[in-house]
């Protein structure tokens, strides 16, 4: 699309503004209607698909109805000191009093039952158990019903054993206690503050109702129409549920951004900048994993619906407007820059104050670039989820027993059919990092000829060493479970006899293997998938735009992308809140954010827009999230500060502009090059 036909486009619209703007309020209204009723759509599971561990949790999901990606209960008693909690009548009192307060369908193992001291507390009076309940999906739904499930354990385990202390436990109740306990005073206050600051900082730019209405209404049909469109695709293929962050803050961002524009310049920009950004996610979208294909899927549905916007509605708001505003959006900075020009030899020395602030906004970037190489994606760790309550109790009752907090994250092996799952738990317990690996006999444990064995690390999954148990797990499981010294029940079933004559290998998943997989299909693909992104917006903006500012653009948008992350290490693992790691498609939800903000900027920028536009529409984002997402919920305040973040930084890194009387375009352009 050339520069006249945007200008074509915007003129149409504004002979046609009355059908135009009857459809935008419809893409609004019942577009939105459509998109609350389709979130359903979306895969809600935030795991990662096609990995190894995932195919293992798929298959004992498929066949235990329960557990795998789930992490399970964990109920722990404490007994008066006098106890031996050996002793069948404690111990066979609290596995029974478990068994029934975890209701049918559900699955439990503990010290009876296995023998295996790892389920004992090194204080020795100390026992836990782990309970996988039996409604419990990795999805929202599965999720809160297991949430439910340990109010009814905790509540069936005190009164079955009054004479010890009883406490519920597990990565999903520590997260449901951070989500209920609310914000506090302080936090409320500042939610607050973040709002009326949004609403100000709109004011001070705009200064018209209008100008503070339209990039809100703009940021509107954007969001609603990019989900539209993404639950669309989602009847097709899978798409993450990640895509419902990811949408609004990037169109509020861009709506922003765009409507401080002058509307020529708006509308060079938006079809150069739209077209390359489109295209990089497009190419995100095209690779084999799950949350690449989701945020590429959102990225570009937000360029298209955005750009149209801004050919579309915009020019119809702008007309709406009183002569004074668009005056102000217009013309707002021209006596400074006719300052500028006026200016002497020696003053122009004054350039390098303005200067200061985007070097070092720069530095920051790559330092922080730097800083993302640490960067380590998982789950928080537990200690990190939440400072109190039941849960939270739980969790200090068993490490002060001096149960090491692994024990939150177990991994299940599931043994095929024809194997031996006693030999499999005794050779997963010889791998270094294991707590305890038992196979438990109960009719639970064990279905259709085929067995699944627990396996207690004693580091956490997120954690490096953690990661290498679970590695050396996978290894040692691999050459084929050992077969049964009987043959197994009826006997092994041809199809499943390997080549050389052996049972197939044990899979391994459990909730544990979630982060690895994370880490394996998703990240290990970003070495290719980042590049050809940024290669296909680099054509595509150059071929609009001019070879130059294409690679200025894209460089700045790589590295905005890449600077959030290490920021999140440096706050979140480094920082005092000490999570140890930071929720997998956090980082991949705010980099495609970051990439997408950056180029709009970048491009306008270009353009002739005005210097002031980048630092308010970051500023409007950051306040937005900020006001919303402020709590106690660790994984929500990681994906909050990280927007807020990659937002601020990148306003700090592009303030500086092409300085006043340099020609924006040095060069003739053809009818295809927009800015």
């Amino acid at each position: 699309m050339s520069t006249e036909q945007a200008v074509r486009i915007r003129e149409f619209a504004l002979r046609h503004r009355v059908a135009f703007g009857v459809a935008w309020l419809l893409v609004l209204l019942l577009g939105g209607a459509a998109a609350v009723a389709g979130l359903g759509r979306l895969d809600q599971s935030f795991t990662a698909s096609g990995g190894p561990g995932h195919r293992a949790n798929q298959a004992v999901q498929e066949r235990y109805g329960n557990g795998a990606a789930v992490a399970p209960l964990v109920a722990v008693a404490t007994w008066p000191a006098a106890t031996d909690v050996r002793a069948p009548d404690a111990a066979g009192r609290f596995a029974d009093a478990v068994r029934r307060a975890a209701g049918p369908g559900a699955r439990t193992v503990s010290y009876t039952g296995t023998g295996d001291e790892g389920f004992l507390g090194a204080d020795g009076r100390t026992v836990y158990a782990l309970v996988y309940p039996g409604a419990g999906k990795p999805d929202l739904a599965g999720l809160t019903a297991v949430e439910e499930a340990a109010g009814t354990l905790r509540t069936g385990l005190r009164s079955a054993l009054p004479a010890a202390r009883v406490e519920v436990t597990g990565v999903l109740p520590l997260q449901h206690d951070s989500a209920v306990a609310g914000p506090g005073a302080v936090a409320l206050a500042v939610k607050a503050v973040c709002a009326l600051g949004l609403l100000v900082l709109l004011v001070l730019a705009f200064r018209s109702p209008l100008g503070v209405l339209a990039p809100l209404l703009l940021a509107g049909v954007a969001s609603v129409g990019a989900l539209v469109l993404v639950e669309a695709v989602a009847g097709f293929t899978e798409i993450s549920f990640i895509v419902v962050y990811l949408v609004p803050v990037t169109a509020l961002v861009l709506a922003v951004h765009r409507w401080a524009q002058p509307p020529e310049t708006a509308a060079r920009s938006a079809v150069a900048a739209g077209a390359a950004g489109a295209v990089a996610c497009a190419v995100l979208a095209l690779f084999p994993a799950a949350f690449l294909r989701s945020v590429g899927v959102a990225g570009l549905s937000v360029w298209a619906v955005g750009t149209a916007a801004t050919l579309t509605l915009a020019p119809m708001l702008d007309s709406v407007a009183t002569r004074t505003t668009r005056t102000t959006r217009t013309t707002r900075t021209a006596p400074v820059r006719a300052a500028r020009t006026a200016r002497t030899a020696p003053v122009r020395v004054g350039r390098w104050p303005r200067a200061l602030p985007a070097a070092v906004g720069l530095a920051l970037l790559v330092l922080l670039a730097g800083a993302a190489t640490q960067l380590r994606v998982g789950n928080p760790e537990a200690h990190a989820l939440v400072a109190s309550g039941p849960a939270r109790d739980g969790l200090d009752r068993l490490t002060a027993a001096g149960v090491p907090s692994g024990a939150l994250n177990p991994l299940e092996v599931l043994v095929p059919r024809g194997a031996d799952a006693e030999a499999v738990a005794a050779r997963a317990a010889r791998v270094p990092g294991v707590l305890l690996a038992a196979a438990p006999a109960a009719a639970e444990w064990r279905r259709d000829g085929s067995a699944v064995v627990v396996v207690v690390p004693e580091e956490e999954p997120m954690t490096a060493a953690g990661a290498a148990t679970v590695t050396a797990l996978r290894s040692a499981l691999s050459g084929g479970a050992p077969p049964s010294p009987v043959g197994g029940s009826g006997g092994t079933p041809p199809a499943l006899v390997g080549s050389s004559g052996g049972t197939p290998p044990a899979l391994v998943g459990g909730s544990g293997v979630v982060d690895r997989d994370l880490v394996d299909g998703v990240y290990g693909l970003l070495p290719y998938a980042v590049p050809a992104a940024a290669l296909a917006a680099l054509l595509a903006l150059a071929v609009l735009t001019t070879a130059g500012t294409a690679a200025r653009a894209v460089s700045r948008a790589l590295l905005a992308a890449v600077a959030p992350a290490g920021a999140l290490a440096v706050l979140w693992q480094w920082g005092p809140p000490g999570t140890g790691a930071v929720t997998g498609w956090v980082p991949l939800v705010v980099g495609v954010f970051a990439f997408c903000v950056s180029l709009d900027r970048s491009v306008a920028s270009a353009a002739g827009g005005p210097s002031w536009a980048g630092p308010v529409a970051a500023g409007a984002g950051a306040l937005a999230v900020l006001a919303v997402g402020i709590g106690p919920q660790v994984e929500l305040a990681l994906l909050v500060s990280g927007f807020a973040m990659a937002a601020l930084l990148d306003a700090l890194a592009g303030r500086h502009r092409t300085p006043p009387g340099t020609p924006v375009r040095p060069i003739t352009r053809t009818s295809l090059q927009l800015v």
